[in-house]
């Protein structure tokens, strides 16, 4: 039997031929990327680059894909070992480096980094083709996560950042994020896997609806 014979049963030939075609580009594979790159790999959607500057380090180990006999090494290139087809990319993503980078070449743009000034950056260069999210972290409750405009978010003093310096850059164009309406329950960058690991699957999941609605059309 096929891996993919239960994707195939879900989607179809037609569009799991759909999916081998799509190019993707994932910022950022920690505790959110790591469960879209494996949900999304996994679906039979293999041409992914994978960038990100991080070793992993221990504190990683409750929440990160990868991670596990893996301390100190670079992570985009551990999870090249377990996701073969990936272009891995162990660079710092800053606004000079998404300038640079040729980023026409992908059909969608997986934002899961947690910085600031790179995120509204390729916000306003590529809203049209980005899915991104709000933070993860400090959360518990994964029912309370949702794929809303970025105007209508609360309770996340993150994306309430993200959403100031869009509004200072003139940014008005409609854009949803992943978002959860769950009140923080830390201060500091508390996390568990049940929140952000389905943060990373909703990822997953909101790219392969964009994909079926954009070849449906």
């Amino acid at each position: 039997m096929s891996r993919y014979d239960r994707t195939i049963k879900l989607f179809g030939e037609n569009n799991f031929e759909k999916f081998k075609n799509t190019k993707l580009i994932l910022l950022g594979v920690g505790g959110v990327g790591s469960f879209a790159l494996d949900a999304l790999y996994r679906t039979g959607i293999t041409d992914i680059t994978i960038v990100d500057f991080d070793t992993y380090e221990e504190s990683n180990l409750n929440r990160q894909m990868g991670s596990e006999g893996n301390i100190g090494r670079i992570k985009v290139e551990a999870l090249k070992e377990k996701y073969p087809n990936v272009t891995p990319m162990h660079v710092k993503l800053d606004k000079e480096w998404i300038d640079n980078h040729d980023f026409k070449q992908y059909d969608y743009i997986l934002d899961a980094i947690d910085d600031i000034k790179p995120k509204v950056h390729l916000i306003q260069k590529y809203y049209d083709k980005i899915i991104t999210t709000s933070g993860s972290a400090k959360r518990i409750d994964p029912s309370k996560i949702e794929y809303i405009s970025i105007w209508d978010t609360f309770n996340d003093p993150f994306i309430r950042k993200i959403r100031n310096e869009l509004k200072q850059a003139g940014f008005k164009k409609k854009f949803k994020v992943i978002f959860s309406s769950e009140n923080p329950l830390c201060i500091e960058k508390g996390s568990f896997e049940a929140v952000t690991g389905s943060f990373g699957l909703m990822i997953a999941s909101v790219t392969i609806q964009k994909i079926l609605a954009k070849n449906n059309k």
